[in-house]
């Protein structure tokens, strides 16, 4: 779902990020008022699996609060050794942040180090 695939000209944070074992590279525009994720915005020349990760991400992110977005930043890390490890509003991640994509680790967490850098 490529819904939020775009700049975001009235971002108030952004990021640039880049991974520099493949070369994935992700950009995060977000509009944030009063401590709320209101828009998310992305730009990526990546594969498959960040592509798929910041797709979620840019649609459950929205109407978060930053705290929420940093906490869940943390249980996405820790993660891939646990078996459905996310709380109800994120569930969409336990599909892709698993055991079985552990080789794919680093391209799942790019957007999500993307938006906690930008929110920095």
């Amino acid at each position: 779902n490529t819904e939020n695939h775009g700049a975001l000209d009235n971002h108030t944070h952004f990021s640039n990020l880049k991974n520099a074992i493949c070369g994935d590279e992700m950009k995060v525009y977000l509009e944030v008022e009063n401590n709320i994720i209101m828009n998310f915005k992305y730009e990526c020349e990546s594969c498959i699996y960040c592509q798929a990760s910041v797709s979620l991400l840019s649609r459950n992110a929205k109407n978060k609060s930053v705290d929420d977005i940093k906490i869940f930043a943390i249980a996405a890390k820790n993660s891939f050794n646990k078996k459905n490890p996310f709380e109800k509003k994120w569930k969409d991640f336990n599909r892709i942040m698993s055991g079985n994509n552990i080789s794919r680790k680093e391209c799942l967490l790019l957007p999500i180090n993307a938006a906690v850098d930008a929110l920095s």
